[in-house]
């Protein structure tokens, strides 16, 4: 039996320490440590690092996706972890959506503990299978749907559907695929319409950018991986995510490029009907499902669609997680210094201490040096920040900005980060080399080879510190060195730290006189 926290006897020195701690759930846990031991790491979001745990009892095998509650900066957030606690036990019953077992709370973490998918990823996935079909997208894309369906029928919208988001259940070839993460999903009454900007650069909807959506856009995200899953690349694709977004909002689809002349014409119906810019003329996801191609299993071809897709798979999977890797390597080697002064610019520009800079703050903060900066240039410098899209900067997205446009580029922290991966200083990172830092991050992953091929220009099958650079400074839509988008924003990030000095300056000699 659980009890209210107001409701649990304490002592006094826990409740002198309780009482300064705020709470996601309305009730009181046991310690996660009396249930599970937990294990290596299986992944790590933009808010949690989910690992693996044994019960201690029974000793099975589960993953624990743990939230510390120091990233929660406002209600919302909190409001946000409850809410997606409520919407996995509302999705439970569904054997496409990964089943949470138990709940843990203490002082500093929430703790979610739930089924363990050990398939991989679903591009991951493909890539490691090394052959692919029309059939086998279309049997995928009716899970995928399905569970978009279900999750509609029962008032719920995913708003952050990816490839990511989806693990199968276990190696084994018949293995079901699971939605396994619903940070971003709300409950949504039917003819109700949301505003808040979410979700993942490459799988939004145009109308999440016009900021007037409902739940169809679930169905265009859904119809991005399809596009996806056909060809191996993004249908709107560009160097940084202002680009993404001004092709997203064109629609300009792509069927010329190879493969797309030898896929099926159905195929590419369903994806034109998917990826219909307005949302009233799009399908919905029981209209997906009812589509020829999905529901005939003689409309989609069984053969092959050819080594290019597959290699492209890998490389927008694979190519990601090393920049994520290399990013955290150079986050984890900053000084307490360097993080401090970030900390005092963000309470500087976040004037009404709300816990998140809003794009007004950020345009009084850049005009309190006389910058003549304009304000699609401030905006620009907002969204390259605002990772969750909430049309805000909370401090978690302005400390990874920073690093991710500003120290990124820095000599030294390339070098810290190349170092970590050339375990032997031998001026090259190789396949062994890549393995073990795979295995200390807790990513199961056996296309490095492939990989290294990408990246290693001189073909000698090793990755050198030249190239290791010019990998990290390419931009995401494939141009070589760094693209123009993100050298503007480096710039801008750079301004900002002479804004910081500045008004930490004239804040000094106003409070002296």
């Amino acid at each position: 039996m659980v009890l209210p926290h107001s409701l649990v006897k304490q002592d006094s020195h826990t409740m002198a320490s309780e009482s300064r701690t705020r709470w996601v759930l309305p009730y009181k846990t046991k310690n996660l440590q009396d249930d599970y031991l937990l294990g290596r790491v299986l992944g790590q979001g933009q808010y949690g690092t989910t690992f693996l745990c044994t019960h201690n009892e029974t000793g099975q095998k589960l993953a624990c996706k743990s939230i510390p509650k120091r990233k929660l900066l406002r209600q919302e957030h909190f409001d946000r972890v409850l809410r997606e606690i409520q919407i996995m036990h509302h999705l439970s019953e569904n054997p496409n959506v990964v089943r949470i077992q138990s709940t843990y709370e203490d002082a500093t973490s929430v703790h979610l503990v739930m089924e363990l998918c050990e398939g991989g990823e679903l591009f991951e996935r493909i890539a490691k299978k090394g052959h692919h079909s029309e059939r086998e997208a279309a049997k995928l894309t009716k899970t995928i749907v399905a569970v978009i369906e279900a999750c509609h029928s029962l008032g719920v919208m995913h708003r952050d559907l990816k490839p990511e988001n989806f693990l199968f259940s276990s190696c084994d070839e018949d293995a079901s695929i699971k939605s396994i993460d619903f940070g971003l999903s709300v409950f949504c009454k039917p003819g109700s319409t949301f505003s808040k900007l979410v979700g993942s650069a490459y799988y939004v909807a145009p109308e999440v950018l016009r900021r007037h959506y409902d739940r169809e856009c679930d169905v265009w995200s859904a119809g991005v991986i399809l596009y996806m899953l056909l060809c191996g690349f993004p249908p709107f694709n560009a160097g940084t995510e202002r680009g993404i977004f001004r092709k997203i909002l064109q629609g300009k689809l792509d069927f010329e490029t190879d493969p797309w002349p030898s896929i099926s014409e159905s195929a590419k119906d369903l994806i034109k009907k998917m990826l219909e810019s307005d949302p009233k003329r799009r399908l919905t996801a029981h209209q997906v499902l009812c589509h020829p191609w999905i529901v005939d299993d003689t409309v989609a071809p069984d053969k092959p669609l050819g080594f290019a897709v597959v290699s492209r798979l890998k490389r927008f999977s694979a190519m990601n997680k090393l920049k994520k890797m290399a990013l955290r390597v150079v986050a984890e080697r900053l000084s307490e210094e360097e993080i401090g002064g970030l900390k005092e610019l963000f309470k500087m520009i976040d004037t009404d201490n709300s816990g998140t800079i809003t794009f007004e703050e950020l345009k009084d903060s850049v005009r309190c040096v006389g910058s003549e900066l304009v304000e699609s240039e401030i905006q620009e410098l907002l969204q390259a920040a605002d990772v969750d899209e909430s049309g805000t900067i909370d401090y978690g997205e302005f400390l990874a900005a920073t690093i991710h446009l500003n120290k990124l580029e820095r000599e030294e922290n390339l070098v810290a980060a190349f170092s970590f991966f050339d375990k032997d200083a031998s001026g090259c990172i190789t396949v062994d080399e890549l393995q073990q830092a795979w295995k200390q991050f807790g990513i199961k992953d056996s296309n490095l080879d492939k990989m290294i091929k990408d990246i290693d220009q001189d073909s000698d099958g090793r990755i050198d510190y030249g190239e290791f650079v010019a990998m990290m400074r390419k931009g995401n839509g494939g141009s070589d060195g760094i693209s123009r988008g993100t050298m503007r924003n480096i710039q801008l990030w750079n301004f900002l730290d002479r804004t910081f000095c500045f008004c930490f300056k004239s804040s000094y000699v106003f409070n002296k006189n």
